[in-house]
């Protein structure tokens, strides 16, 4: 198996188009314009990275960013092994000698000296210097480099530099209206969708209360999970409490007023 064929998506992910992202996308792609993705979690930004790479016919190597990821992690490293040395590519060198699309989700979750490593990738040169080999990669013709945040969890010390966010073209992503989240749920689940209709109207009923108490609102990943629960013949009271109310807050007024929703909703 080459590296294309094992990052290559097989099947068709499920991607319900919310505007006219896809075709916004397909123009940044043929142009090579690397791309930020930004939006609520759960609201469906990797699914449709997924599907783009899917639609477009290219392989996909996404890397999950967090605080402790340094600048090797995304570019290689020397290994020792019974040999003696060896270089091993890390995914970003991986993309652009392969021509993937490489997607950095939660990119904010980074430390900011390691972002830099993106810099060159994302502007004329496309190249991607690999100081400790004494290599400069120049990219495929074919890769792209996307990210992904959260703007929700911004802080001074989270966050982008303007260096680096001028780099990219951007897509802002929310939930879907109530009738299309409607739709992507009972999809994804196989249930019915009059019982899904609910689960999104409680949704709502949380989201309105983002900034009232709580942090982030009831993402459509969690509804995946209540109507999951749901379809395996968890009571719907049950489910909602379970998948969407105590993930997302411990503060027992809220959970009160949700939990509220909830029973009124169901019966």
């Amino acid at each position: 198996m080459t590296d294309k064929e094992q990052y290559k998506i097989q099947a068709e992910p499920f991607y319900q188009q919310q505007n006219n992202e896809v075709a916004l996308y397909e123009a940044a792609y043929r142009n090579r314009l690397p791309v930020m993705v930004k939006g609520p979690t759960g609201c469906g930004k990797s699914r449709f990275i997924e599907y783009m790479a899917w639609k477009l016919g290219k392989p996909l190597i996404t890397v999950a960013c967090n605080e402790d990821m340094t600048a090797s992690d995304l570019v290689g490293r020397y290994l020792l092994d019974e040999g003696g040395t060896r270089w091993l590519d890390g995914p970003l060198t991986t993309a652009a000698r392969i021509g993937a699309i490489c997607y950095l989700d939660e990119i904010v979750e980074a430390r900011q000296d390691t972002t830099v490593v993106i810099h060159p990738l994302t502007d004329h040169r496309r190249t991607l210097p690999l100081d400790k080999k004494g290599e400069l990669i120049h990219a495929h013709p074919d890769f792209q480099l996307v990210i992904s945040y959260n703007p929700g969890y911004q802080t001074l010390m989270k966050d982008l530099k303007q260096s680096t966010k001028q780099r990219f073209t951007a897509f802002d992503f929310d939930y879907p209206d109530a009738a299309l989240e409607t739709e992507i749920v009972a999809n994804e689940t196989g249930l019915a969708s009059d019982t899904v209709a609910k689960l999104v109207k409680i949704g709502n009923v949380a989201r309105n209360l983002k900034g009232h108490g709580l942090d982030e609102g009831i993402s459509t990943r969690l509804l995946v999970y209540a109507a999951t629960l749901i379809k395996d013949n968890v009571s719907p009271v049950d489910a909602c409490r379970m998948a969407l109310v105590r993930p997302i807050t411990d503060d027992a007024d809220i959970r009160e007023t949700l939990d509220h929703a909830i029973v009124a909703t169901f019966t």
